[in-house]
């Protein structure tokens, strides 16, 4: 375990995307982000932001580099591509050169729709 509240803890994925990503898991057994209540939300969101600090810190929570950005993500329901049917969220650390072009980001869960600069949308 990386870090703990009342609500929630904090470990480091079984089977990571990159170094460092983390899962933030909650106590109670719920499925989804719309079941927690404020508190349990407002817990989640407290060990994302202190694992975040963690991993920016070298040698840190297995990272070794300094992450370059985070994507954050919840999937939430089977349709969604839950497949532990209890509530955590991804903390997936982002490195300069893990992929070609980061761009979309979680987007890329629907590929087709995630390059939408390239059809002349406007980038948020």
């Amino acid at each position: 375990m990386l870090l703990s509240n009342d609500h929630a803890i904090a470990v480091l994925d079984g089977f990571p995307v990159t170094p460092g990503h983390s899962l933030i898991v909650t106590r109670r057994h719920i499925a989804s982000l719309f079941e927690a209540t404020g508190e349990e939300q407002a817990a989640l969101f407290d060990l994302l932001a202190r694992v975040r600090q963690l991993l920016l810190f070298p040698g840190t929570a297995g990272a070794g580099a300094l992450p370059d950005g985070f994507n954050i993500g919840i999937n939430d329901g089977r349709e969604a591509g839950q497949t532990v049917m209890h509530l955590h969220v991804h903390l997936i650390p982002r490195y300069a050169g893990d992929t070609e072009d980061p761009r979309g980001g979680v987007r890329w869960i629907m590929p087709v729709k995630a390059p939408y600069w390239k059809k002349g949308a406007v980038a948020l």
